[in-house]
């Protein structure tokens, strides 16, 4: 059986290394968008799977970026609940509610 402190211990490590991860990250993002002459908000955000540009676009009244190359659809932390949220009785709410949440 697996002590719960331990658990606990790796559990908060895994959170630090998480933060400083998004850390540095951010400060990356900070320094290209310095070198390009742009303010964090006008950086341009890149695809994940082909590294084209994201357009932001309009959806069911909620923003996700979309791949200008892959026409691939990025959501951030919170926009797929709201997604589902509202489509009551549409497909992804089933799917949602599908694993408990």
């Amino acid at each position: 059986m697996t002590n719960v402190w331990d658990e606990r211990k790796k559990g908060l490590e895994e959170e630090y290394f998480h933060r400083r991860e998004q850390e540095a990250l951010q400060k990356i993002r900070q320094r290209l968008a310095a070198e390009r002459g742009e303010t964090q908000e006008e950086a341009v955000l890149c695809c994940p799977k082909c590294r084209e540009e994201l357009e932001v676009i309009l959806f069911r009244e909620n923003t996700v970026d979309r791949c200008t190359g892959c026409q691939g659809v990025w959501l951030d932390a919170g926009e797929l609940e709201r997604l589902t949220a509202r489509a009551h009785q549409g497909w992804l709410s089933h799917f949602w509610r599908s694993f408990g949440r």
